[in-house]
């Protein structure tokens, strides 16, 4: 597990970058928290730093939105907060063998129907920032984790 503080968007977007750089080749992340708490924010910090241009938009009304990647791949960033339950996710078309990696906010409303995660971000408001812990859930999250541990300079790291 790791706990970062994000004191602002710069830490953040220094964040997203640590992500991506240490990113596997697959992967499922979970993304944590309250409304408002920076889920988007951090999904859109990782997506830029894997080279995604132009808009990156929040999922929040469209559910879904799918970011092709410089490397012949797809990300794919979810937002389940508005469905009403998993067998809602059914008429999204997701075939999980076409994204290398997913963003999924609000992961609790698709469960039984998602990839498991790999990793799970949990945020949370805290003072003028971010409070961020980082939870390994599979053998590849747990390498992605320990490649981030390793990383010198990751921001707000306590």
């Amino acid at each position: 597990m790791i706990s970062l503080w994000l004191a602002d968007a710069d830490a953040t977007d220094a964040l997203g970058a640590a992500l991506a750089s240490t990113r596997p080749s697959a992967a499922v992340v979970h993304l944590r928290g309250e409304l408002g708490a920076g889920k988007s924010t951090l999904a859109r910090a990782l997506l830029r730093a894997l080279g995604v241009t132009g808009a990156i938009r929040s999922p929040t009304y469209t559910l879904v939105e799918r970011y092709p990647l410089p490397a012949g791949s797809e990300a794919w960033h979810l937002d389940l907060y508005r469905i009403g339950g998993a067998s809602e996710l059914e008429y999204l078309g997701l075939d999980t063998d076409e994204a290398s990696l997913w963003l999924i906010e609000w992961p609790e409303r698709g469960l039984g129907t998602l990839p498991p995660p790999d990793l799970v971000v949990e945020l949370e408001v805290e003072g003028g920032g971010r409070r961020i812990r980082i939870d390994a859930a599979s053998p590849a999250g747990q390498r992605w984790l320990d490649a981030l541990a390793a990383l010198k300079g990751l921001p707000g790291n306590s």
